[in-house]
């Protein structure tokens, strides 16, 4: 991949980060990146995130925080939006 693909794509990482939690931290980006990898590979092959759920039991608890993390955030923002809006 070219750099400017990869600046590209960055920016709309950040950029779904920021519209999904309000933060566009380099940390939360890389939240995120990991949270819709998973969300991903959980939806098309649901086989391969139950053994690797199977064989990493810590790991999948780190998934599953991730996952409250990210719906607390998502709620959090759309609470704030819906109080701006109204």
């Amino acid at each position: 991949m070219n750099a400017r693909f990869t600046t590209e794509f960055d920016a709309l990482l950040e950029k779904f980060a920021e519209l999904l939690t309000g933060d566009a931290s380099p940390e939360m980006v890389e939240k995120i990146k990991v949270w819709s990898i998973y969300n991903h590979i959980h939806k098309t092959m649901p086989a391969l995130a139950s053994h690797w759920n199977q064989n990493h039991p810590e790991s999948k608890a780190d998934i599953r925080a991730l996952y409250e993390e990210v719906r607390n955030l998502n709620q959090k923002l759309k609470e704030a939006n819906k109080q701006t809006e109204g």
